[in-house]
């Protein structure tokens, strides 16, 4: 055999030995956990309700990074391209692994085969909500509204091709509405700007958004849920405005790159069902409106691979393009 394939051979064999002993000795270091949105929206607030129990089940810091751009593109792309050792992990949404994926075709990434899912925290409603400038405080006047004035009003969502976006196009083409979009870096921006009255009304998840409802600086209109919500008993659901398709509820997850070893990922599945069974926590995500959710690994691949087809077949169905 010659010198450089024995030399080749033994580090393969030498690799193969040390991916188990590198896992068993993770994490010695703090570990980032990647919003890829700005600050502010649903996905930062689960990620830091979870950060500092997650990283006392872990042993180490969770450090929350938030890199926002392309309706969760650019974040989610930047977790794709990480080293496969549990110390780059990202939050994963709709937005990012089903609905920005089906409608733009130039994402490089792949929803079902580019990352290494690891556990859905909860499960969040989505809702629309208005400004109290809006001609409009309930769903049958809203609508009548809408359809009296085609492309007066705009609307506001995380990103172009996120999950509001999407589903507030499905919600256009169901109702026979036009609004136009305009997209934000991440929910915080683009709540800020629909509160200030910048613009008129938004399609967005319920954490993010219920403490405006609540302080009356935002009404609520209609909810993707399924059933009404005990925090807005007077606000009906897409399903009972005959928009049943639109009654899709958000999921904020975690996940890695692919490639990431089994131990890593039991680990991190591990200690976030730890940080999960802590009453403060769960009230925490709670209340915020979310369903606390603490899947396998597996089943919320399936859900991820699940979602993404629903979302195609919604795009394809419905002709959706980008803006």
């Amino acid at each position: 055999m010659k010198r450089r394939t024995w030399i080749s051979l033994a580090s393969g064999v030498l690799a193969l030995a040390a991916a188990p002993a590198f896992a068993q000795g993770f994490p010695n270091k703090p570990v980032k956990l990647q919003v890829p949105f700005a600050p502010g929206g649903t996905t930062d607030i689960i990620a830091r309700v979870m950060s500092e129990p997650l990283g006392k089940a872990l042993g180490q810091p969770v450090v929350i990074e938030n890199k926002a751009g392309g309706g969760g593109v650019i974040g989610a792309l930047e977790t794709v391209r990480s080293a496969p050792d549990g110390y780059s992990l990202g939050m994963a949404t709709v937005s990012t692994t089903a609905a920005n994926p089906a409608i733009n075709t130039k994402i490089p990434y792949n929803p079902t085969t580019d990352f290494t899912p690891i556990i859905n925290i909860a499960a969040t409603p989505n809702l629309i909500a208005v400004h109290p400038s809006f001609p409009a405080k309930d769903y049958k006047t809203f609508l009548e509204v809408l359809k009296k004035n085609p492309g007066r009003y705009s609307y506001s969502s995380s990103g172009t091709g996120g999950i509001g976006h999407l589903q507030m196009e499905l919600y256009k083409s169901l109702s026979g509405t036009f609004v136009t979009h305009i997209p934000y870096r991440g929910a915080g921006p683009a709540l800020n700007d629909t509160v200030a009255g910048q613009v008129p009304m938004i399609f967005d998840n319920i954490p993010s958004a219920l403490p405006f409802i609540k302080d009356g600086r935002l009404i609520a209109i209609v909810v993707a849920a399924p059933q009404r919500l005990k925090e807005l008993p007077n606000v009906p659901t897409f399903k009972e405005v005959g928009l049943e398709p639109v009654n899709r509820m958000a999921y904020y997850g975690i996940l890695g790159p692919k490639g990431l070893p089994k131990e890593v990922v039991d680990k991190v599945h591990g200690a976030t069902r730890k940080a999960l069974e802590d009453p403060a926590v769960r009230k925490r995500i709670e209340d915020t409106g979310s369903i606390i959710v603490g899947n396998t690994p597996e089943q919320f691949t399936q859900q991820i691979k699940a979602e993404y087809e629903v979302y195609k077949k919604v795009v394809d169905s419905a002709k959706l393009k980008l803006d």
